[in-house]
């Protein structure tokens, strides 16, 4: 269900008021990235303390895809996605217009996650087209000096309709490599059962395999570009496979991102059934604040 775009972003402007750090911390922040160079990427500057923010990987999600950063015991986080619904294609003039799609409908996501229990995470995330998906993570190997990669396995179930039909869960694995605080890259296959949500279509291939890959690298002191890709390896795959790039601003406990995607994917289930056909690209932004 897509929303105007004036109700779309005065929900997620009160959101963004609504957690926004106070303006000492922003300047704090803002001080302390201006006096202190991009760090030099040490092999391994690795820590167990999940409160200790590694500029190479300061969200949980890439845009879409999670990421393996782990909340702190008994912390949360919150999220805000938006996509607005206008293609970037088409006449200049006519695009310009719509003032670049901002006049369009817009697909909004609310997400909240809590850290049940160390190295585990359970949250919820509702986009507006009244999908709820529930999910969880556990890192179950930590990168070291002796350790090159990270493991977290994760799972979750959406379901439509205000989790009334149409039930997919997922299962799989997020294996990343941190390099240094310069940046961090990500691997993550991923079982999607029930992809295939379409009545008419009950007899085809129902399930999907995907493969998640994505990156973040550090520009400045606080500022990060990101890209991911899902393709889907076997079984339902309609449309293009899900992909996007990103530019973010990190200020204290927030990350500010503005990204391009070919479809409205929050989701693993709606990620799993791709983009439209038509190949289209969409303006969009998420707004996250973690709460330690």
């Amino acid at each position: 269900m897509k929303r105007p775009a004036k109700t779309s972003l005065a929900i997620a402007l009160v959101a963004l008021f609504g957690i926004a750090a106070p303006p000492a911390a922003r300047a704090a922040d803002d001080q302390t990235s201006q006096q202190t160079p991009p760090a030099q990427p040490s092999q391994f500057p690795e820590t167990d303390d999940d409160s200790v923010i590694n500029p190479a990987e300061p969200d949980f999600t890439i845009i879409s895809l999670p990421t393996s950063l782990r909340l702190p015991e008994f912390k949360s986080a919150f999220r805000v996605t938006h996509r607005f619904a206008r293609p970037l294609s088409g006449d200049f003039g006519a695009f310009a217009a719509d003032l670049f799609g901002l006049d369009s409908g817009a697909q909004i996501g609310l997400e909240y996650r809590f850290g049940i229990v160390r190295n585990g995470e359970i949250g919820i995330h509702r986009t507006s087209d009244r999908t709820i998906e529930f999910f969880g993570q556990y890192g179950i190997l930590r990168q070291k000096a002796n350790r090159p990669v990270d493991v977290t396995v994760l799972v979750s179930i959406d379901g439509t309709n205000n989790f009334r039909d149409q039930h997919t869960p997922a299962f799989g694995a997020i294996v990343s490599r941190r390099f240094g605080e310069l940046a961090a890259l990500y691997v993550e296959p991923t079982w999607v059962h029930h992809a295939n949500v379409q009545p008419s279509f009950a007899t085809e291939t129902r399930d999907t395999f995907m493969v998640g890959l994505g990156g973040r690298i550090r520009i400045r002191p606080t500022v990060s570009v990101a890209a991911e890709f899902s393709p889907r390896a076997s079984g339902y795959r309609p449309g293009v496979n899900h992909g996007g790039v990103a530019i973010e601003k990190r200020a204290g406990g927030h990350v500010f991102q503005l990204n391009f995607s070919d479809s409205f994917a929050t989701t693993m289930g709606q990620i799993a059934r791709g983009g439209p056909a038509s190949k289209d690209w969409f303006l969009g932004f998420n707004i996250s604040r973690k709460f330690f």
